[in-house]
């Protein structure tokens, strides 16, 4: 596929015409759910549309004009949705604002986005915005989804989610044909919405993502993996990522499925085992979060439970062998099979909320193939996918009848990848963005000649799966000359129910070093069972028992490597951290630059004889 070729689905071009094209199809189909105070309200297709139609309204009436940019911070919820679509389906740009970023970082996004409307959650999204607005000159209007506590708020640049439907209902009224209209003059290649960058290499980068861009990464989604009309996803990852859009509102829309919001945050485990989704899309903490849960269970259970469980999985393992290789399960396996998946596996399942799971997916971290396996023993397909906000979300995926632990699958239709001289994965697919906003010369650096340079280091096998060994950035050469892929100890490492996250350090040393933060829940517990003393959290850190502890989870990971790749010193970090800190992406993950710098005489304390 070039990147000229005509992209439809459904015999729609864009974004808007398809979410249309639903509404009319399925107008009384359940389009989402969201659970609050206990109870899942729902929402049709029908609803949707008449939301984002009075949202997009709204904001007409208050002077958006087309690719003008808007802002939305907040948690994932119906209003996320229903803004978002509005503002898309008027020609807006929306742009997702992390709930978790800070004051300075808001002023930062509405400036560069150069943003004229805001859309804040509550009260605490409202109070970072209005701290900055005195330098946010393109900022027009605050609009507000929750008013707890906000009732007396008289503030002309303010009001309220219901207020500007309000207004929407009005204008349409006054311009009957503005919604349809609107809807019908986007074009393939026109920005969408804007998904800043991380920002670990400098100030985040606001990708260009079209309409184009999107139908050609939810026709490949659908193409790999598969998703059903009669799907229920959860929705639980933040919309400011492109993954969560990606799955929640994009390819939903193409494949007409549900999407149940989580309640909160806090509720999304819970959640998840009521619903039992039936295709689950989750970064590699999630995943590596419900394995420490059934190890947990384990250590905590008798010899003999251990025992059916440890016979049940070696049966597991086998019967995910065959059914990699496409083959049928031997006679002699059959029944061990059936007794393991009814006694066993089927309760593990129910308990993480997968029993009803198709399909599993995991990406935008790196993960241990071992971790994947185990979900395949249980018996739910887990694939790894990978893709950059940069190519729209997705670049190549196992998927059903085609995966190989441990790779990250092969292209995806209409997709070519190659490795440059310097080991780098190269894309070119209509995936890719047209660039960053506002920033031509880091687009240029960027995509050359059509080709993304993704900074991953990868090599392909002669089967054509694709395999990454690190960040380009991150490779570590030690004072020894030896080239060392620190991702690979660190997924290792997580693999422990004891280890949240890890950041392997060595580049231009004598020898590897670690620094480790532990899982809180996990250790925690290990600590009060074995009667412990600690008062907060950097105590437990510090505690002999602890640090014995994580000690031999890097000696068993140690046994498994190479003399140079093993870790020698190690350091736990002992502040509990949150996705507000420097130190964590949305996502979790650790910032490798950002704890290099922050934590360097705790590094440099681990080289000093």
């Amino acid at each position: 596929m070039s990147g000229t070729d005509k992209i439809e689905i459904d015999g729609c071009a864009t974004v808007p015409q398809l979410f249309l094209k639903r509404i009319e199809q399925h107008p009384d189909k359940t389009a989402l759910r969201e659970k609050d105070f206990g109870i899942w309200n729902e929402y049709s297709w029908r609803d949707w549309g008449e939301r984002a139609r009075l949202v997009g309204l709204g904001l007409a009436a208050l002077g958006l004009e087309r690719g003008d940019r808007c802002s939305i911070a907040s948690e994932i919820n119906k209003e996320w949705l229903f803004a978002d679509l509005g503002i898309i389906c008027v020609g807006g740009i929306t742009n997702g604002v992390y709930p978790t970023d800070a004051a300075a970082q808001v002023e930062y996004l509405i400036n560069d986005s150069g943003s004229k409307f805001y859309f804040a959650e509550d009260e605490e999204q409202l109070d970072k915005v209005l701290e900055v607005r005195e330098r946010t000159p393109s900022l027009r209007k605050i609009i507000i989804f929750d008013m707890d506590g906000l009732r007396a708020l008289h503030d002309e640049q303010c009001m309220s989610f219901e207020e500007l439907l309000e207004l929407g209902r009005r204008y349409g009224e006054q311009h009957p044909d503005a919604w349809e209209s609107s809807a019908e003059a986007a074009r393939p290649d026109d920005v969408m919405i804007l998904t800043y960058t991380s920002g670990t290499t400098g100030p985040p980068k606001g990708a260009m993502i079209s309409h184009r861009n999107v139908l050609f990464e939810v026709g490949s989604l659908q193409s790999s993996l598969g998703v059903r009309d009669s799907d229920e996803l959860l929705g639980f990852l933040p919309l400011a990522h492109i993954a969560g859009r990606l799955f929640y509102v994009f390819s939903l829309i193409e494949a007409s499925a549900t999407v149940n919001l989580v309640e909160n945050l806090e509720t999304t485990v819970e959640n998840q085992q009521q619903l039992q989704p039936t295709t689950h899309f989750a970064v590699p903490r999630a995943w590596e979060k419900q394995y420490s849960t059934v190890a947990i269970m384990l250590k905590e259970g008798t010899h003999l439970g251990r025992w059916i469980y440890d016979w049940c999985l070696s049966k597991g393992k086998r019967v995910a062998a065959h059914r990699l290789r496409g083959e049928p399960l031997p006679l002699t396996l059959r029944l061990p099979w059936l007794l393991a998946d009814l006694y066993v596996f089927r309760n593990i399942r129910q308990m993480l909320g997968i029993n009803r799971a198709r399909w599993l997916s995991t990406g935008a971290a790196p993960i241990a193939p071992e971790l994947i396996e185990w979900y395949w023993a249980l018996g739910t397909h887990m694939f790894e996918a990978y893709g950059q906000t940069e190519c729209t979300g997705l670049a190549t995926a196992n998927a059903p009848g085609s995966c190989r632990f441990g790779s990250i699958g092969k292209p995806i239709d209409g997709v070519e990848i190659r490795i440059s001289d310097e080991g780098e994965i190269l894309i070119r697919s209509p995936g890719v963005i047209q660039g960053y906003w506002n920033k031509p010369e880091k687009t240029a650096e960027t995509i050359i000649d059509g080709w993304l340079h993704t900074g991953d280091v990868g090599r392909i096998d002669e089967d054509g799966y694709v395999f990454i060994l690190d960040r380009l950035k991150d490779i570590i050469i030690t004072a020894g000359g030896k080239n060392i892929t620190p991702s690979e100890i660190e997924n290792q490492l997580k693999f422990s129910p004891y280890i949240s996250d890890a950041v392997v350090v060595g580049d231009k040393r004598p020898y590897l070093t670690c620094l480790v933060m532990i899982d809180q829940e996990n250790v925690t517990k290990y600590a009060q069972d074995l009667e412990v003393p600690f008062t907060n959290y950097a105590s437990l850190c510090r505690a002999e028992a602890v640090v014995e502890l994580v000690g031999r989870e890097i000696e068993r990971v140690n046994r498994n490597l190479a003399r140079v790749e093993t870790i020698k010193k190690f350091r736990l970090i002992d502040q509990l951290l949150d996705p507000e800190d420097e130190e964590l992406t949305p996502t979790m993950k650790l910032k490798r630059k950002v704890v290099n710098e922050k934590y360097v005489d705790l590094i440099e304390s681990m080289y000093q004889s």
